[in-house]
């Protein structure tokens, strides 16, 4: 079977009913992004950084895999897919993928806040000020915070560059390392996006272009693969 990939943002859970920091002008819930998405943020209000992620986790464990994800996951009868998505939250893998990448964490997943490779799944309980990891330290959402280095961003440019056929969804392609993918992506190789706006910064001159969101869009992008290319 070719090998698939594809890259997911933020408007792949938008028709799932999660918001998105581009929609939200700075603003999420009421939070500054900046407060809550670093390390200095952390150390300024940890429990301001907890209220918030524990919101987001509610959220994420609330809402449902739209018909985008689950298009994805039935690609997988026809084609070897992974999908490296931006995006923390596990409906991906609730709508049956069974390769996810995660580049910035994920939701359900907390860890130590002295040690990365410390990580315990949580599901969707609140992580409170005095929970602890085994090393001792405060646990923290397993999330990619602003200024953090992105640890799977270097297996993420493999998988691209062994593609044979790559899909871009719901990303506005302008949030770095994600970003700079695309570049890995062999120049013979076929290339699709779905997203009812053109991404900024980028020319999408030999892309197969679905002007659709990831619920209307993916399943349609779906018959055009298997018609193709199987």
């Amino acid at each position: 079977m070719k090998k698939l990939t594809v890259l997911t943002g933020a408007g792949m859970s938008a028709d799932s009913g999660l918001s998105t920091f581009r929609d939200s002008g700075g603003l999420w819930e009421g939070y500054d992004i900046e407060e809550v998405a670093s390390v200095s943020g952390w150390n300024r209000n940890m429990e301001k950084v907890l209220d918030f992620y524990n919101l987001r986790r509610s959220q994420a464990a609330n809402a449902q895999p739209n018909q985008g994800h689950i298009a994805i996951a039935e690609l997988e009868d026809h084609f070897d897919v992974t999908v490296v998505t931006q995006n923390v939250d596990d409906l991906h893998e609730r709508a049956g993928s069974s390769n996810v990448v995660h580049l910035h964490g994920l939701l359900r997943e907390a860890r130590s806040s002295r040690d990365p490779d410390i990580v315990l799944d949580i599901g969707s309980n609140e992580i409170k000020p005095g929970d602890m990891a085994e090393d001792g330290s405060q646990l923290r959402p397993n999330i990619v915070w602003f200024g953090e280095p992105v640890p799977m961003i270097s297996t993420a440019a493999e998988i691209v560059m062994e593609s044979e056929i790559f899909v871009v969804v719901g990303t506005s392609l302008v949030v770095y390392p994600a970003a700079s993918l695309t570049d890995y992506v062999k120049s013979d190789v076929p290339r699709y996006i779905v997203d009812p706006s053109t991404p900024e910064l980028y020319s999408f001159n030999n892309w197969h272009h679905i002007k659709e969101t990831a619920a209307k869009g993916v399943p349609e992008l779906k018959k055009t693969l298997i018609e193709n290319y199987t």
